[in-house]
Order: structure tokens, then C-alpha cells, then sequence
């Protein structure tokens, strides 16, 4: 009976464990990344493949094509809080990077049809 117990518990954190992105980046402050050229082309280049990644940026490639398709369902609270500030930030701000992205990650406009709403309420 132990041994089924103690089975059962390891499924079920394993599935607890898969439900959400991992959260050890979630501390880390977007506003800095976004208003320093430099951090968000790092981001930027990594995401589009010309340069490395650092942990965290590869950590959101990695991701990202997941976190599209499934609606952020794995996401947590504070991903999802800072992936709104984002992308208001490159709608809004630098609309040349956001085109950029969404060419590589939404080619088809599956995503940018599938948010428009989400997308036209933070645009200015």
C-alpha cells in the first residue's frame, strides 16, 4: 500500500511540475530589459536566432512557440502579467521589433487573428 502511495504522489508532482512553465525567471525585472537598447537586443537576437541566449532568453524561446499556441495556459500569473507588459511595450513602442517577431513566431497571422483583441487594446 506504501508503494502505491508514495507512486501516486510522484505522478501526481510530476504532473503538477508539467502544468506550468518553470518559474525561476519570473523575478526578473522587465522593465529594466525594456528600457535598455542593449538588454532588449539581446533578447531580440536571441529570440531570432543571431546570437546565443542567455538562461532566461532561452528558457522563453524555448516557450514561446508552446505559450502561443496554447493561450499562456502554462503560464503563470507573473508571466503572464509581464508578457502583457511586453507586448504593449513593442506594439506601442517599437512596432518594427514586434513585426519582426510575429514574421518568425506568427507567419501565418494564426496567433495576431487569434489575440486581436488582446493586441488592438493595448496599442495607444
Amino acid at each position: 500500500m506504501r508503494l502505491i502511495i508514495v507512486a501516486l504522489c510522484c505522478v501526481l508532482a510530476t504532473t503538477w511540475a508539467k502544468s506550468t512553465y518553470t518559474n525561476k525567471y519570473d523575478n526578473i525585472n522587465v522593465d529594466e530589459i525594456l528600457e535598455s537598447d542593449r538588454l532588449l537586443k539581446g533578447y531580440i537576437d536571441c529570440l531570432m536566432d543571431r546570437s546565443r541566449c542567455p538562461p532566461d532568453a532561452k528558457t522563453l524561446k524555448e516557450t514561446l512557440p508552446d505559450a502561443l499556441e496554447n493561450e499562456c495556459k502554462k503560464c503563470t500569473e507573473k508571466q503572464k502579467t509581464n508578457a502583457d507588459k511586453v507586448v504593449k511595450y513593442l506594439v506601442n513602442k517599437r512596432p518594427n521589433l514586434w513585426k519582426e517577431l510575429a514574421t518568425k513566431y506568427d507567419p501565418n497571422n494564426l496567433y495576431q487573428e487569434r489575440y486581436k483583441d488582446k493586441i488592438d487594446a493595448v496599442k495607444n
